[in-house]
């Protein structure tokens, strides 16, 4: 773990350990950043704004304290010097102190020491009531609409398929960072569940009780 990241506030973006999240990067603060972890361990702390009021908001904004660390996997750069990248899930990690360098984006140091269990990919997979989150995507698969590849789904971890959904939700900020801070992955998945049946019970998109 390096000593400082960029960081890259964004309302509404889950990042989960071993999944995958595309970004289109267009601003100038953020293309010096993906410049930067390009340039050195590809590395990029993903994580919230408390205001959720703006998508990528200015200036020095109060955080949440928890964020996920993600490593570049793959970059693509137009001719008009964007970025589109894809960031794989390294750790969750807490928010320790953001520092002065005199960059346009944000730095901090992080600690991942109380996310150890984050870099077992499976880890908590025996917990998880695999039938019961399975049924539940099937139910909602049925009340949204959506198609399902259901093979695809028989040979997905247990883990990968918690945390896919996860990010794939359709909730909103709070949501998503309840789910990210689930302390283990059966926390996350009795969360989901809970989320979706409430949804589906007419309780309103996003609106469930988060305490």
């Amino acid at each position: 773990m390096p000593d400082v990241v960029p960081i890259f506030p964004l309302t509404g973006a889950l990042l989960l350990p071993y999944s995958h999240r595309p970004l289109n990067i267009f601003e100038p603060r953020y293309i010096e950043m993906v410049d930067f972890a390009l340039s050195t361990d590809r590395l990029i702390g993903l994580i919230q704004p408390e205001d959720t009021s703006e998508e990528s908001p200015m200036g020095q904004v109060p955080l949440h304290r928890i964020g996920c660390l993600g490593r570049i996997t793959h970059f693509e750069e137009s001719g008009d010097g964007r970025y589109f990248i894809i960031l794989e899930g390294v750790t969750r990690f807490s928010l320790r102190e953001e520092i002065e360098r005199g960059t346009p984006y944000r730095l901090a140091k992080i600690s991942a020491e109380a996310f150890a269990a984050d870099f077992a990919r499976n880890d908590g997979e025996d917990e998880v009531d695999r039938a019961r989150f399975v049924k539940m995507m099937r139910d909602y698969a049925e009340f949204a609409s959506i198609e399902l590849n259901w093979e695809e789904i028989e040979r997905t971890g247990t883990a990968d398929l918690v945390n896919f959904c996860a990010m794939v939700s359709p909730y909103g900020p709070a949501e998503k960072q309840v789910l990210l801070e689930a302390q283990t992955l059966n926390d996350r998945a009795e969360t989901l569940i809970a989320m979706t049946e409430y949804e589906m019970a007419g309780g309103g998109k996003g609106a469930v009780p988060l305490n």
